[in-house]
Order: C-alpha cells, then sequence, then structure tokens
C-alpha cells in the first residue's frame, strides 16, 4: 500500500481514494466516492489495473463511467492512458488477459487441492469449535438487536 501511494504521490494525485475492501468485489465505498467526485478533464489515476478492478465486465463498466463523466484513466505500471483509442483498446485487451491469468491461477489452485485432497494431505480449515459458534452467533443477534 505504502508504495502505490508513493507512485500516485510522485504521479501528482490531488485527492487518492483509499479502498479497505477486495478489488475483486463491484461495490466499493471508495469507488463510489472516486466516481461521484471525478469531474469533466480529471484523470483518474491508479498505479495497477488490479487495484481497479478484477474482471473484464467491472473494469470497463468502471472506465466507462468514468468517459461518461468527460474524465480520462491512467494505468501508472503500464503507462496506459485513455485519452486515445488506442489506449482504450489496450484497456480492454489488457482487462481481458489479467482476467484470463486469473482463471489460469484459480484453476491450477482447484486442480493443487483436488491432488492433495486424493492424497490425503488437504483437509480444508479447521472446522469451528461449539463455543466459538456459540460466540459469532451472540455477535450476531447482538448486532442485529443494535441496529433494532
Amino acid at each position: 500500500m505504502a508504495a502505490q501511494l508513493e507512485l500516485l504521490n510522485k504521479a501528482g494525485c490531488h485527492e487518492i481514494f483509499k479502498e479497505k475492501v477486495s478489488g475483486s468485489k463491484a461495490d466499493r465505498p471508495e469507488l463510489k466516492k472516486l466516481l461521484a467526485y471525478i469531474r469533466k478533464g480529471d484523470t483518474v489515476t491508479v498505479s495497477k489495473l488490479d487495484r481497479l478492478a478484477r474482471s473484464t465486465k467491472d473494469l470497463l463498466n468502471i472506465a466507462e463511467a468514468i468517459k461518461k463523466k468527460g474524465a480520462d484513466l491512467e494505468v501508472l505500471n503500464i503507462n496506459l492512458d485513455t485519452k486515445s483509442p488506442t489506449g482504450q483498446l489496450m484497456l480492454t485487451m489488457l482487462a481481458a488477459i489479467a482476467e484470463f491469468e486469473r482463471g489460469i491461477m484459480l484453476e491450477r489452485q482447484r486442480e493443487g487441492i483436488d491432488i492433495a485432497k486424493a492424497d490425503g494431505k488437504y483437509k480444508g480449515r479447521k472446522p469451528i469449535n461449539e463455543a466459538k459458534l456459540q460466540q459469532v452467533q451472540k455477535l450476531v443477534v447482538s448486532h442485529v438487536e443494535a441496529k433494532g
């Protein structure tokens, strides 16, 4: 995170939105604030594409929302800028490649788990004991009652 902030500061970013949830989720509070904040002529700068979105669909939807506001998108680590048609094409291609790579990684992970299970080496995470389960249930009930 510190390295990303340093890159954004060096790039001259005036406002930095720091998300506390995964980039794999499309519904993120800071992303909503960013999209509400930007104005025509602004440039949204990210250190890497995966900091903005993990799926091609989400990335292209976010890029379209930025474009509709009259702003551009800049990705520092690959020197990409959507001001030009070439930059827009590159964004689409790179988003698709990134999603493909993630799919391949998840497939390999599943294969590795299946092999480990077959060899009796993978048992999954430890089951939650009864005391822990009751503690969690009490917290949920307390939270629901507090919201009332």
